[in-house]
């Protein structure tokens, strides 16, 4: 079985790919049946000769592999007809801009995985990019905070070789005695997780954070039911929640009074609470100054990411009082860095370690029969130009209904 790394052609240019020079070496120690070649590119980050140096064959035409693996959405008229494709098609919550692309696939009979749909039984995504997202997330509010506020100076991240030069970075800074507040318990926010330890930020409780002063910085990790609560002041059940969570209002104020700083590395479900609202950002009591929003929905449960930033320039101000944007640096405005492709910023780290986790988790079932469903619970359509039942949810958007 042939497998292409293909060219991303999205645009801006993302620099990632599925599986690093040494990692196709691996895939190929591992499955001596399996085969990789890679397309010729000018923007991967891993050079086509770095490539051919580790065995790959880099070639123009990829017309003849059997399975396609890209990062970023494929350009229509860049789709080739009755293969299989995986990549993050963007397409599984009915994503307006790119039901033209879903039509695509289906017009032309290609088997597609999407990267998200690569799950565990009980859901849970087994391969994704979270992890750097949450690392340079973490990272670029720590440089607003220090560019805002006139503390420091750090590089952007996108001009750094890798995780490695990241924490060189780190270490120059002093974080002011500041509460920093995370949300999320899953790869994203303990990737922000990492910066805060790696800056030796003490971590506290729930209650102290919310009841205590402290002399130094601190951060607090919060999860669904510590920023949400039932309505009719019963229990809170977390799979109640995750069920239904229409009988649930936000308790977020409660950190939103005593917070500096807030990294936004929550998966927010669709139906839940907003955790703040225009109105919320607009209390006297509301003292968060700066997010970091790493999820980034926009116009959505944090009111103050009203557009995604761009790694160019990835911080805007939000007022409160006008609900419009602002500078950054203009005094009683929100300080907002909202990028939405977050590990592009650290291609080798995160396609290094992207790879590691597609090998481990999908390349066996293509050679296993599948066993564990993987290949199967993952599959979005069919070599006959249809939706499969998992995801037959999506007829409408692609007829154009909704």
């Amino acid at each position: 079985m042939t497998f292409a790394l293909i060219k991303e052609r999205k645009n801006p240019p993302d620099r990632r790919v599925v599986f690093s020079p040494i990692m196709c070496q691996e895939v190929i120690k591992q499955y001596p049946d399996a085969r990789i070649i890679a397309e010729t590119s000018d923007i991967r980050i891993f050079h086509d000769k770095a490539y051919r140096k580790a065995d790959v064959e880099v070639q123009e035409d990829i017309s003849k592999a059997d399975v396609l693996l890209g990062v970023k959405e494929v350009p229509v008229e860049a789709l080739i007809p009755n293969k299989k494709y995986f990549f993050f098609s963007h397409t599984i919550k009915k994503q307006p801009y790119n039901r033209e692309l879903l039509q695509a696939v289906l017009q032309k009979s290609i088997e597609l995985y999407d990267h998200e749909t690569i799950t565990k039984k009980n859901g849970s995504r087994l391969i994704g990019f979270g992890r750097y997202a949450g690392l340079v997330g973490a990272y670029n509010g720590f440089r607003a905070l220090g560019l805002r506020d006139k503390l420091f100076n750090l590089e952007k991240v996108d001009v750094l070789p890798d995780l490695d030069a990241v924490k060189e970075e780190l270490d120059k800074i002093k974080v002011p005695t500041i509460k920093i507040l995370l949300s999320g318990s899953g790869k994203v926010a303990y990737g922000a997780k990492e910066i805060l330890d790696y800056l030796n930020i003490k971590k506290v409780n729930v209650t102290d954070y919310l009841t205590k002063d402290f002399d130094q910085p601190v951060y607090c990790m919060i999860d669904v039911l510590d920023y949400n609560k039932r309505t009719d002041g019963l229990p809170s059940n977390k799979r109640e929640f995750y069920n239904n969570p229409s009988g649930y209002e936000s308790d977020f104020m409660r950190f939103a009074t005593v917070s500096d700083f807030f990294i936004a590395g929550h998966f927010h479900g669709e139906g839940a609470p907003y955790l703040f609202t225009r109105e919320d950002a607009r209390h006297p009591h509301f003292n968060i100054n700066l997010v970091a929003d790493v999820s980034c929905d926009i116009d959505g449960p944090v009111a103050s990411t009203i557009r995604p930033s761009t790694i160019e320039d990835p911080f805007y101000g939000y007022d409160p009082v006008t609900e419009k944007e602002t500078f950054y640096d203009i005094p009683g405005s929100i300080t907002v860095m909202a990028v939405d492709n977050l590990p592009c910023e650290l291609p080798k780290n995160a396609s290094e370690g992207f790879g590691e986790m597609f090998l481990e988790s999908v390349i066996p079932a293509f050679f296993n029969g599948d066993k564990d469903g993987i290949l199967a619970r993952a599959k979005m359509t069919t070599s006959e130009g249809k939706l499969t039942k998992n995801f037959g949810y999506l007829q409408d958007y692609v007829d154009g209904k909704e």
